[in-house]
């Protein structure tokens, strides 16, 4: 007989024996599962399912300008405070703006990949959100973005080598067809743009305003402010040039416009505040823009500043550890100065007890909450009283670059909420809920 028949006869017999002990194995752990998930009883630590979670099987969406946002339950475990409402994501870097439409409905943000989003907000609480792309051109950089004279147009600030460009994307009003009563989003275009605005420096802040003081047309109104010292005033239907100041304060923070497209405000260098009023013509053009007062009384940089609802007062946080609430109704063509209404100290310290500065400031549309934060820090304070009313210590995974309130309420469910949107470098939207003053 052979010698080596034996060898693989025996071979055989052992990869049988193998083969039978993996697969009964397999059977038994099988028939476990099939019980843990008939009788959960068994399970002793049930995972439950969830109208968050997506399908892993689920085909993306192969749809290019509108597209569908949704958070999983994962995103639930790590909401951390009781006010965080949703995260917005999808985004693919840095969002370094945002802004609302008039009506609250749309939130239009400003990525560092180069696209413009524009979220749809019928509930705050929504698993998912519709939104619209927006590429830039080839090369651009997104640094900000503010809503023009209505939710269909918006003015994107971007920035190249080349220096900093200004595009207004519109469209017309969305028409529901005959067969589908729901609207579609309409592909934007590019309305008017200029380009090597501010002497190719960087735009950090764009605000838009609707003029309606005086004799002004209701026409909106941009304000684009550089890294350098100067502020350009952009009509935000036609893209023509209105207006341009410089602060002459070595170098400009931020600079905003008040609610009626009165005023505007520029945090710079320096400690003071200057701000400028626009002129409008009997036929409700802006007609010019001149230097009329002077807010002092902080003693360092202010790092940012924001108008109240009226227009009548602005809030000042500066490097000093102080706020300052500033009352600009005043008549500054008979030399009349600005007041100082308060000064609150910053309630917001470090490890080692010193007093931290505010990077951003926003004050809802009530004018009773005022948002502030420094780094990820997001805090809600009284308006009339300074009291810190709620902190998120680490609202974000980093630095918050941009905050705003919906200058309407939100549906969330079947209530109406205030609504206070951040962004931040960690690539995410956030929406929360106004805290209760009480």
């Amino acid at each position: 007989m052979d010698p080596i028949m034996p060898i693989v006869a025996l071979s055989v017999i052992l990869g049988a024996i193998i083969a039978f002990l993996f697969f009964n194995s397999y059977f038994r752990n099988r028939q476990s599962e099939l019980r843990s998930i008939s009788n959960p009883n068994l399970n002793p630590n049930p995972k439950p399912l969830s109208s968050h979670s997506k399908p892993s099987h689920a085909p993306p969406s192969k749809k290019t300008h509108s597209k569908s946002h949704s958070h999983s339950d994962k995103d639930q475990n790590k909401r951390h405070h009781p006010l965080d409402l949703n995260t917005l994501k999808g985004h693919g870097d840095a969002v370094n703006g945002l802004c609302f439409s008039a009506d609250g409905r749309n939130l239009a943000t400003a990525c560092a990949d180069g696209v413009i989003r524009i979220f749809k907000l019928e509930d705050a609480s929504s698993k998912s959100f519709k939104f619209m792309r927006i590429n830039l051109p080839a090369g651009g950089h997104p640094m900000a973005v503010a809503y023009s004279d209505d939710s269909s147009s918006i003015v994107v600030a971007s920035h190249m080598l080349s220096g900093s460009s200004l595009y207004m994307y519109g469209d017309e009003k969305p028409k529901a067809s005959e067969n589908n009563t729901q609207t579609k989003l309409p592909l934007p275009e590019i309305k008017w743009e200029h380009h090597k605005v501010h002497d190719r420096r960087a735009i950090i802040t764009l605000f838009g305003a609707k003029a309606s003081y005086g004799s002004a047309d209701g026409s909106t109104i941009i304000a684009s402010c550089s890294e350098g010292t100067d502020i350009m005033l952009w009509h935000g239907r036609t893209g023509k040039n209105v207006g341009h100041v410089d602060t002459n304060q070595l170098k400009n923070n931020m600079a905003a416009i008040s609610p009626n497209g009165r005023f505007i405000a520029a945090a710079a260098f320096t400690a003071d505040v200057k701000v400028w009023e626009i002129v409008y013509a009997k036929d409700g053009s802006a007609k010019e823009v001149s230097n009329v007062m002077q807010l002092k009384g902080h003693k360092s940089a202010v790092t940012w500043l924001c108008f109240s609802p009226n227009s009548e007062n602005i809030i000042t946080a500066s490097k000093d550890g102080s706020m300052r609430i500033w009352n600009i109704n005043v008549r500054y063509h008979l030399s009349e100065d600005p007041k100082t209404l308060k000064v609150f100290p910053i309630p917001l310290q470090d490890s080692a007890g010193t007093t931290l500065h505010y990077d951003r400031l926003s004050i809802s549309p009530d004018g009773k909450i005022l948002a502030a934060t420094h780094g990820s820090t997001l805090q809600w304070l009284c308006a009339e009283t300074g009291k810190v009313l709620d902190t998120a210590d680490k609202a974000h995974d980093g630095d918050i670059t941009c905050i705003s309130w919906a200058p309407k309420s939100i549906p969330m469910g079947k209530e109406q909420v205030l609504v206070l949107a951040t962004a931040s470098t960690d690539k995410k939207v956030k929406l929360w809920a106004s805290p209760s003053l009480s």
